[in-house]
């Protein structure tokens, strides 16, 4: 989220101080990203500092208006011609916990999903219910909230499917391996003599198939077959 672009859009309704900025982020946004005060101050400061807002003093009541300048406002117009383009991944600290407890000896990978599930089953069930409470002919700030909202159950239901397709990749890979660990017990279990005998056994098979599908000696035998037929004619 760019808190940046975010005071500066904001400022574009007119000069405000501090703490109206914050509530105004608040109210668009639905509350659902809460703002520190003193992250919109520091912000503030740097906008500032860098030509994209000026400072208008006090306004009497103790407040420090600021205001947007023509530069904050080219910034402004530009951030919402150009679209989001990360250059590196985001960093997803559920895939990472993921990743790493497959890995873990220990680890109840099965429960960490579910217990994931369960939470991310909960946050839907509140965004959810919030968005029941906007008017359905809303606008302005109830219709920015709406959409925040909607991204964020969006948002919810693909994590929720995602964390499906975990759980199902885990159990096959359990089986898996499993079986495979039936097979090597099972292996041990017989003793190397079993293990030579059904070697011995597919081999037989494997050059008994290859001799009855030989032409030549389909005909050697043929021919002799012949021969001992015509002497016993004479």
């Amino acid at each position: 989220m760019s808190v940046k672009h975010s005071l500066l859009a904001l400022l574009t309704h007119g000069p405000q101080y501090g703490y109206q900025l914050r509530a105004d982020f608040e109210e668009t946004t639905g509350g659902t990203w809460p703002l520190n005060i003193g992250q919109v101050y520091t912000t503030l400061e740097r906008l500032t500092r860098d030509g994209l807002v000026e400072d208008r003093g006090d306004d009497g009541e103790g407040h420090r208006i600021y205001a947007l300048t023509d530069a904050g406002r080219t910034e402004v117009a530009a951030w919402f011609r150009t679209p989001l383009a990360p250059t590196t991944p985001p960093r997803n600290e559920l895939a990472i916990k993921l990743a790493i407890a497959v890995t873990t000896e220990g680890v109840d990978v099965r429960e960490v999903i579910q217990s994931q599930r369960r939470a991310t089953l909960k946050s839907l069930q509140e965004y959810t219910r919030a968005k029941r409470a906007v008017p359905a002919d809303s606008g302005g700030a109830d219709l920015a909230g709406l959409l925040v909202l909607e991204s964020l159950i969006f948002s919810a239901e693909a994590e929720a499917r995602w964390l499906d397709h975990c759980e199902a990749a885990v159990v096959r890979a359990s089986r898996s391996r499993s079986r495979q660990a039936q097979a090597r017990a099972e292996q041990r279990a017989a003793g190397p003599d079993a293990v030579r005998d059904v070697v011995a056994d597919a081999l037989a098979t494997a050059r008994g198939g290859a001799a009855s599908s030989d032409p030549s000696s389909s005909d050697a035998s043929g021919s002799s077959s012949a021969a001992r037929t015509d002497g016993g004619a004479r």
